[in-house]
């Protein structure tokens, strides 16, 4: 990568048909991991979601990058349902936020840390409860540290794979306790997922 190389100069279009295209083929086992410890609906959910966002592609590539991405935060509040839309939606709403129009690595870095920090107050929650913040943390950190695209996706990936052993302690699993061990957390692997396809596509595109 490339991670390096200023965002402005990413192909939304592409990133967004890809992050939809990604969500869409998991779509089921997104559902099957939450059929396991939740409402049953997540890979559903996050589909509509992204495809509602894919819809508004041409309007989207037409705005700023901070712009664009609060936009996408928006329609994922807006579609998405559950506590995934409000969470998803943050995450994007506050990176457009903090974002500066054509970032930098250093830039990119302290608005994803800003971004998440902000999904952990709208979910009141921290890492180690089992929860999407348990890959955004460990991605941050890596993305932090200067590691590659594929160094940061196979951060959240494993990432994703620690939640398999917790106790849910915050969300619609927390009620299952004890019976919450031994799943994987959806919210967790959804984000991986995308996480995984974003790097893979900017370094393609770089």
């Amino acid at each position: 990568m490339s991670l390096d190389t200023t965002m402005h100069r990413i192909d939304l279009p592409a990133l967004i048909a890809a992050v939809a295209d990604t969500v869409s083929a998991h779509a089921d086992e997104l559902t099957a991991l939450d059929q396991a410890i939740g409402d049953g609906d997540h890979g559903l959910n996050m589909k509509r979601g992204f495809e509602a966002v894919r819809a508004e592609t041409a309007t989207l590539a037409e705005k700023p990058l901070p712009d664009a991405l609060k936009a996408i935060g928006t329609k994922l509040v807006m579609t998405v349902g559950g506590a995934s839309g409000p969470l998803f939606g943050t995450l994007f709403l506050a990176l457009g936020k903090e974002l500066p129009a054509e970032p930098g690595r250093a830039e990119l870095a302290a608005a994803f840390g800003k971004a998440v920090d902000a999904v952990a107050a709208r979910g009141k929650s921290q890492a180690g409860q089992k929860t999407m913040l348990d890959v955004l943390y460990p991605v941050q950190a890596a993305l932090a540290a200067g590691k590659t695209g594929a160094e940061i996706a196979d951060a959240g990936d494993a990432a994703a794979e620690t939640t398999k052993p917790m106790k849910a302690i915050r969300g619609r699993a927390s009620f299952l306790g004890d019976r919450s061990i031994g799943h994987v957390d959806p919210g967790a692997r959804s984000s991986a997922l995308i996480v995984r396809i974003v790097t893979e596509t900017l370094e393609r595109d770089a």
